[in-house]
């Protein structure tokens, strides 16, 4: 196992729509497990696979000391309103408020290829949603409540998210 380079808010590849794991392969297990190491790496609480830059329907989640290892998740119920802050590991230093829903329950299959199912509530519901967009190319500033983008540290306004190039250069995607 081996932590992987994050790829940053900017990279062309985090606007890209992830493609489903057909089967569970070595090359898929390596894939869980390196994302497990980087995200604990940068004391993240979920990552998906475009963020350590494959194109995979694959997050992982780590809430309340629970591993979770999502695989082709799909969000089968959403219910409520919740507004709630939120970071990204692609997108250090910053924080923005993002409605979600406050319930959801998601699909998904297992490291061993196994359906699955789980609901989520509160922060954790949060989490979900956030890993879920990435694998749609959905960054959560992208949801950002208006005038709510601000830096972490100092809780302070940004005016807006950060300059992003790749994102109109057409000739990165």
């Amino acid at each position: 196992m081996a932590f992987r380079q994050l790829r940053l808010y900017g990279d062309a590849l985090l606007l890209k729509k992830s493609k489903p794991v057909k089967e569970i392969t070595e090359n898929i297990i390596t894939l869980l497990n390196d994302m497990l190491d980087t995200m604990r790496h940068y004391d993240g609480v979920g990552i998906a696979a475009p963020q350590v830059g494959a194109l995979r329907r694959i997050v992982i989640i780590e809430f309340e000391e629970i591993l979770y290892e999502l695989i082709n998740p799909v969000i089968t119920r959403a219910e409520g309103l919740q507004s709630k802050d939120e970071a990204c590991l692609s997108l250090p230093g910053k924080v923005a408020t993002v409605e979600r829903p406050t319930a959801v329950t998601v699909e998904y299959m297992d490291r061993l290829g196994e359906m699955k199912s789980i609901d989520a509530e509160n922060t954790f519901a949060v989490a979900v949603c956030h890993e879920l967009d990435h694998l749609d190319g959905v960054m959560y500033v992208d949801k950002a409540l208006p005038d709510t983008f601000r830096d972490a540290e100092k809780d302070e306004p940004v005016e807006a998210a950060p300059e992003d190039e790749a994102n109109n250069d057409e000739n990165n995607l």
